[in-house]
């Protein structure tokens, strides 16, 4: 019988994801290293290096760990609240994890569990409605692209320093040159951190998609 490492034990790709997730979350994505990883974990530097191979594949754990929380849709729901549920879902959970979006930046996420608890489902969808393949592929990367925007724009942990830090550039501004930002400021705040803007947006985008 093969002999199996205590430390890849700890160092299981659940344990790695949640250790890198929370250390990206407390410290900011620039604190993230295998090194520092492999000292949380109570492991060596090579033992994580073995389960991730490189930053990329770390990543990748880490965005697949967080897919795999996505809810599957019960058969038989309105296609409209099942896409809903499914992109809200997404959002909430890029917003618990703005690092790791800006880590991942523009790399593809085609992990296997996002592919079956999100693209999988989310196309069968919108090709049971009636949507030829590439209307399905078109509806689905509009509101992808509209989830990962909405996750990325601001730091939706801390929207009080949002708030704040974006009514000082506003102040800074000649209301000559710029008068609906300079005159407009408190009424323009809010929207940046509502979780609402989100949700009705893409709740347009499902009136404007469904056959």
């Amino acid at each position: 019988m093969p002999r199996t490492s205590p430390a890849l034990h700890r160092a299981t790709p659940e344990a790695i994801a949640e250790s890198a997730l929370a250390l990206v979350d407390e410290s900011g994505p620039q604190a993230l290293s295998f090194r520092t990883l492999a000292e949380r974990l109570g492991v060596s530097h090579a033992t994580v290096q073995r389960r991730c191979t490189d930053l990329a594949g770390l990543l990748d754990l880490c965005t697949d760990h967080l897919a795999a929380r996505l809810p599957e849709v019960p058969a038989g729901t309105d296609w409209a609240t099942g896409t809903e549920l499914r992109f809200t879902a997404l959002y909430r959970e890029l917003t618990a994890h703005p690092g790791l979006l800006l880590l991942r930046g523009s790399r593809p996420w085609l992990g296997r569990n996002l592919l079956a608890r999100l693209v999988e489902p989310a196309l069968a969808a919108n090709l049971a409605v009636g949507m030829d393949p590439t209307r399905a592929m078109a509806v689905y990367r509009q509101m992808y692209l509209l989830t990962l925007g909405s996750a990325a724009f601001v730091d939706h942990r801390d929207p009080a320093a949002v708030t704040a830090a974006s009514r000082a550039a506003l102040a800074a501004l000649d209301p000559e040159l710029f008068p609906v930002l300079a005159g407009h400021t408190e009424a323009l705040l809010p929207p940046l951190t509502d979780h609402e803007v989100f949700r009705e947006a893409l709740r347009t985008l499902i009136r404007a998609a469904r056959p």
